[in-house]
């Protein structure tokens, strides 16, 4: 960006939302993190929550708080995943989300039970995931959120 071009308050959280939560996928995806790039994940992705906190929509709500639901399960801090994974449900109860989003909500309240070894609420909650699943209208959608689900694996517990 230029010293000519100058971004709205809107555009300025937009843009900070979109690069943390890209950011944040960055850190997840890497095999290996220092304990500096743990913290890092875990700030990037709380924070581009707070961004889209500030000029976002429900769906944008959603996401964040499945984001750092998802941050909080990769790193085995059960209690933090679920405290995020029910914020997510409550958002796309509360404005009527589907497809994706609320398949996606249900994946994210399994995830942080099987990270509690909470094999009933597991259970339960991959019961809910895969029928809201089903409604996913992309077939290309639908096949990622499958091969997801499929990695929470009930055996383990």
């Amino acid at each position: 960006m230029t010293k000519e071009e100058k971004l709205t308050l809107k555009d300025w959280h937009q843009k900070n939302a979109v690069d943390l939560f890209n950011h944040s996928w960055t850190l997840i995806d890497k095999k290996k993190r220092t304990k500096e790039e743990t913290d890092e994940l875990i700030h990037a992705a709380h924070a581009s929550r707070h961004h889209w906190g500030q000029i976002g929509k429900p769906g944008h709500f959603e996401r964040g708080e499945w984001q750092i639901s998802r941050v909080y399960s990769l790193l085995k801090m059960g209690e933090s995943a679920l405290y995020h994974a029910k914020r997510c449900l409550d958002i796309c109860k509360a404005n009527k989300l589907k497809d994706w989003d609320l398949a996606f909500a249900y994946e994210s309240v399994a995830r942080a039970y099987y990270v509690l070894k909470d094999k009933k609420n597991t259970e339960k909650y991959l019961k809910l995931a895969s029928k809201a699943g089903l409604e996913i209208k992309e077939s290309g959608d639908q096949d990622y959120f499958n091969t997801e689900l499929k990695t929470i694996k009930l055996k383990a517990l």
